[in-house]
């Protein structure tokens, strides 16, 4: 599943709108018709921004969702949610977001969701909202990322053992998307990039490759390497090195690497990763108000293609941009695709 020559594309989280920050804050006053269109709506407002900037690939924005993987934990049973901060004053930070206690065994009965999302932005498209042009792309937590808010327990004694039971329940919901049409998924495990450094890299690599066989091949499945984002805050050290070479036999077409924040550091494996796959580069800084323009976008694609070829690179911001302002991601996204168009013109791909 060949992907475009300088293709754009972003992760999958988009900013809530305003009132839909108010909507979440005062949802008792909804009832569950209103509430199905609140979500309608904030759809198509991520979908309007995407398809505005002229993105070649979009997503529902994650609108539907409290966090790009915390909602998840509402589809599985055997948890007992936790629903107080355990720290609650000074700066925000990731130890501000509480984990979850299993007390049963871990299952997903009515999957994990992101089939019912993905169908909802099927339809919304089909109903003549624009992005019929672009690919819609669908995102979903890999296993290890997911244990990552779990407690371990008697019955599952480590982050090992609870990403193993995750696992099936994840590879299930991929299979279900590909069932609903979907021909582009994003496994996000940003936590293995965060922690690549301190454990065995090969062990990240079957994990992945075991959670996507079923659909290798049968969509394209990218995956998003990240240093962690919460309220714009690394988790990990933001090296790429460790990581290498045992990433490069991760099963997928699509390796997205966060660069613009990083000052474009090590953007030589840029052309390691394209003799394997594509290589997504974020140019965008999600964790900067500085808004890039169409220059500087240009300036960074030319960089990208002294390493790897047009038709193996694709181009979006660093990271999900839920921890963006909305006017800022506008603007942002909308220069991604205009520096991208300069050099595709200056390559005669574009007139």
């Amino acid at each position: 599943m060949k992907s475009c020559p300088l293709r754009t594309s972003v992760i999958g989280s988009y900013p809530f709108p305003g009132w839909l920050e108010f909507a979440c804050q005062h949802l008792d006053q909804f009832g569950t018709a209103d509430l199905a269109e609140v979500q309608d709506d904030a759809v198509i407002t991520a979908l309007h921004d995407q398809t505005a900037a002229g993105l070649d690939v979009v997503t529902d924005g994650e609108q539907t969702r409290l966090d790009f993987n915390l909602s998840f934990y509402g589809h599985l049973t055997g948890l007992e949610l936790e629903s107080a901060s355990p720290r609650r004053f000074g700066p925000p930070a990731h130890d501000q977001r509480g984990k979850h206690r299993v007390v049963a065994e871990l299952a997903a009965p009515h999957g994990l969701g992101a089939v019912t999302e993905f169908q909802r932005l099927q339809r919304i498209v089909a109903a003549g909202h624009p992005g019929s042009r672009a690919t819609l792309k669908a995102s979903v937590p890999g296993p290890y990322t997911l244990s990552g808010r779990l407690l371990p327990s008697a019955q599952y004694p480590d982050r090992w053992a609870l990403t193993e039971a995750l696992l099936p329940i994840v590879r299930q919901e991929l299979v279900d998307l590909v069932a609903a049409g979907c021909t582009e998924i994003s496994v996000d495990e940003p936590s293995m990039s965060c922690y690549a450094h301190r454990e065995d890299p090969r062990r990240f690599v079957d994990i992945f490759n075991r959670t996507v066989e079923p659909v290798t091949g049968r969509t394209r499945v990218c995956t998003h390497l990240c240093f962690g984002n919460y309220k714009a805050r690394a988790v990990g050290p933001r090296q790429l090195a460790p990581m290498f070479p045992a990433f490069l036999d991760f099963h997928c077409d699509e390796m997205h690497v966060e660069m613009a924040s990083r000052e474009f550091a090590e953007l030589e494996i840029v052309k390691l990763i394209t003799t394997r796959m594509d290589a997504a580069v974020g140019i965008v800084d999600v964790k900067s108000y500085y808004i890039e323009t169409p220059q500087d976008i240009a300036g960074r694609v030319r960089r990208c293609l002294q390493h790897a070829p047009p038709d193996r690179l694709v181009f979006a911001p660093d990271c999900g941009l839920s921890q963006t302002a909305r006017w800022a991601a506008k603007v942002k996204l909308a220069n991604l695709v205009a520096g991208v168009k300069i050099v595709r013109r200056e390559l005669g791909l574009e007139k």
